[in-house]
């Protein structure tokens, strides 16, 4: 008798910690199989930057930063009707309270936003979204640990110079190709 309680207590305990709220983590994972979509992952050895030439500030942002996952849809003739339900989805994902808007540009249909999760001065994830009806659209989550718009500026410059392994963004590349 004492199993079955604590079997249900723990049933209970796990159902109710399964949060059914939608989030870009759950959307990135459930579209990564879908052929209208492209999804990379980016980690920081990707951009092969040599840390002892970077100052203090550079090397903080650095270490702030875990890893950036793009994922994008790309518009044909074949798609239209997924690519507008799609782009409703990420648009109320990004309308949750969690994602605070920085800036949006653009009208309804064709834009970009810019958002974060977490607080000024620690900010544990930054998306880019663009959305374009004759392209397609792209989010891109900068994701780490207590970053904040200072350090993402920061880390943006020392991007500029890294020696970036191009190879893993052949996919993107191509997708966008007219």
């Amino acid at each position: 008798m004492k199993r079955i309680l604590c079997l249900a207590i723990m049933t209970s305990i796990l159902l109710a910690s399964c949060n059914n709220e939608p989030s870009l983590q759950k959307y990135y994972v459930e579209k990564t199989e879908n052929k209208n979509f492209i999804a990379v992952d980016l980690s920081p050895n990707m951009f092969n930057i040599d840390e002892t030439k970077l100052a203090d500030d550079e090397k903080a942002a650095l270490k702030s930063f875990e890893k950036v996952n793009i994922l994008a849809f790309k518009l044909n003739d074949k798609n239209k009707g997924e690519f507008e339900t799609e782009r409703i989805k990420l648009n109320e994902i990004l309308k949750e309270e969690k994602y605070q808007q920085i800036m949006k540009y653009g009208s309804g249909k064709d834009g970009a936003s810019v958002s974060f999760v977490g607080d000024d001065e620690h900010i544990d994830e930054f998306v880019f979204y663009a959305n374009n009806k004759e392209n397609g659209f792209a989010v891109v989550r900068v994701l780490g640990k207590d970053m904040n718009p200072t350090g993402i500026m920061t880390l943006m410059s020392v991007l500029k110079s890294a020696d970036v392994d191009l190879e893993q963004l052949k996919s993107l590349q191509q997708m966008f190709e007219k």
